[in-house]
């Protein structure tokens, strides 16, 4: 049997593989965390290896981080998938079933902010489904209080939002 660090890798691996969109550092820690497979530093570590071996590839907001599977990290699974036991495999399942939805809407919306050369914010809102992206609206704001208000409204009014554009924009 190979030795944990690797299953680790292989595991998350397997779960970006899986989950067909990225996944947060949290989501995956959770997942570890709850199977009580190891503890939240070497998921980190192991992310980390990860990331610095090109198998996997991150895209940072001031509130999230999610991970992408890439083409050498499925090449990489393809060879060693039959290292990951067949009670990983069902937990992995298990944890996606149970959180699968909540995962997708996560995942799906979008918002961050960066300063301008113009000592403003630019705050960027996106709604993505299924690899496309459906809303992407940039605003610029004064203050970075109201870039990180837009933020967080954003995640609980997206719907409202898009809803309100199209009527507008179709009338």
């Amino acid at each position: 049997m190979a030795e944990p660090f690797t299953i680790y890798k292989l595991t998350i691996l397997y779960m970006l593989d899986k989950a067909g969109f990225p996944l947060s550092n949290t989501q995956i820690s959770n997942f570890f965390l709850e199977k009580e497979y190891t503890d939240y530093f070497r998921v980190q570590e192991v992310i980390g290896d990860l990331v610095n071996a090109d198998l996997i590839k991150f895209e940072s907001t001031h509130s999230n981080t999610q991970y992408s599977l890439t083409a050498a990290g499925k090449e990489t699974l393809g060879f060693f998938k039959d290292k990951i036991t067949d009670g990983i495999e069902s937990d992995v399942k298990g944890f996606f079933e149970s959180n699968k939805l909540e995962f997708k809407q996560e995942n799906s919306i979008l918002a961050d902010y960066y300063k301008t050369t113009g000592h403003k914010y630019a705050v960027r809102c996106q709604v993505r489904s299924e690899g496309s992206t459906v809303v992407d609206l940039t605003l610029t704001v004064s203050t970075k209080e109201q870039a990180e208000a837009i933020c967080s409204n954003w995640k609980k009014q997206n719907e409202d939002v898009y809803e309100y554009l199209m009527d507008m924009l179709l009338k």
